[in-house]
Parts: structure tokens; C-alpha cells; sequence
């Protein structure tokens, strides 16, 4: 049996085999905001929600393999300045999660998809602000350039994928929201705060494919 480094297991490469090996968009499992949050159930999954997708990027550096993040620009009305997945609502001229992924990471941060392959996609993650949200998975080959929308985006950078599917660096933090108390995960990396949404869908990433 052929035993795997430490760091093979965050190659792309790896990455890629642990997709395959899995049955992803499995319509029975549960994952949002909801799940840190059980009274608030209610609240969070209803048959209003609005369907969004993002993508999951992962860059192919080798064994040092990266997940592309941007930070949200500052004069957004939502979420402003919070660290976010490329990606956005699902329009109706999109005839695929897929495509509406591609579609919006190409509008934010301008990486074609011509260096990208879908490797394919984890179950739903809805959120407490309305969402439903597709995360998509992709292998990023490296040499692109990026050209960032300064309406939708400050910033973009990359983040260990073995630094995010480590579960010692998944915290869990709350607030106070409606005079309730609110938990979520947050993974805080060098100056970044990685929280919210993002982080709850990168814990999604890591107990469905690294657990």
C-alpha cells in the first residue's frame, strides 16, 4: 500500500483524488449556518432562499497547493470588507451552479476559465443571510493573471489549502445578532479573518473530504 507524505495530502493532485472519490452533491446532507446554530433553524432554511454559487479554487502549486480568497471592497452595501470565495447569485441565464461560478469569478478577480477544471461540487451551504449556496470545486493552473473589479473587490490572495484543512486552525467564535448569540467558525491567517460563510464552507470542505 503506498503511504502518502504529510504534504501530498495538500497537492492538488490529492485534492483531485479525494473529489473523485467522493459522492459530493449529496442532496440529504445538511450543512449552513444553521448547523452551529440549531435553534435557529427556522430562521435560516426556508423555502425563500436565493440561490448563489461560488468557487472553491484551489491553485496547483504541488504539494504547497493554495485556495484563492479576495477580500470584499469596502463600498459594498452587503459584507462589505469581509473575506469571500469568488462567486455570486445564480442568474437565470446561467444554466448551471457551474457556469454561474465561472461567470462571476471572471467578473471579480478576471481568472478565465480556461485555467480552471471543475472537479465537481459539495452539497449546499445555506446561510443565515438567505443563501443557498453551490460550492463549487476547481483546480487552478498556475500562470494566470488576475484583474481585480474594484466594485466588488479590494483585494485577492491565496491561503495554504493544508493551513485551511487543518482542524486546529478552525475556530469557533460568536457574536451577538438579534440579542441571541451567534456561533460560526473563523480561521484566522496572518493578517486576514477568515470567518462567517467562507469559513463555514471551508470546515464543509474539510469534514467532507479530509475527515
Amino acid at each position: 500500500m503506498m503511504v502518502r507524505s504529510p504534504a501530498a495530502h495538500y497537492s492538488a493532485q490529492d485534492f483531485r483524488q479525494r473529489a473523485a472519490q467522493e459522492h459530493l452533491n449529496d442532496a440529504v446532507a445538511d450543512y449552513g449556518d444553521h448547523l452551529l446554530n440549531p435553534d435557529m433553524r427556522e430562521l435560516f432554511v426556508h423555502d425563500s432562499l436565493r440561490d448563489a454559487a461560488v468557487l472553491i479554487p484551489v491553485v496547483d502549486h504541488g504539494d504547497a497547493s493554495t485556495i484563492i480568497l479576495t477580500k470584499r471592497a469596502e463600498k459594498l452595501k452587503s459584507h462589505s470588507g469581509q473575506i469571500a470565495f469568488p462567486g455570486g447569485r445564480i442568474d437565470p441565464d446561467d444554466v448551471s451552479p457551474e457556469a454561474a461560478a465561472l461567470r462571476e469569478t471572471l467578473e471579480e478577480i478576471g481568472l478565465t476559465s480556461d485555467y480552471i477544471d471543475i472537479i465537481g461540487r459539495l452539497p449546499d451551504y445555506v446561510t443565515g443571510s438567505g443563501y443557498r449556496i453551490a460550492p463549487v470545486l476547481g483546480v487552478v493552473r498556475p500562470g494566470f493573471l488576475l484583474t481585480l473589479n474594484a466594485d466588488e473587490v479590494d483585494d485577492v490572495f491565496e491561503v495554504p489549502l493544508g493551513f485551511l484543512m487543518d482542524p486546529a486552525n478552525h475556530d469557533r467564535a460568536s457574536r451577538t445578532w438579534q440579542d441571541r448569540e451567534r456561533f460560526f467558525y473563523a480561521m484566522p491567517y496572518e493578517e486576514r479573518y477568515i470567518w462567517g460563510v467562507t469559513a463555514g464552507i471551508i470546515r464543509a470542505l474539510y469534514e467532507r473530504l479530509y475527515t
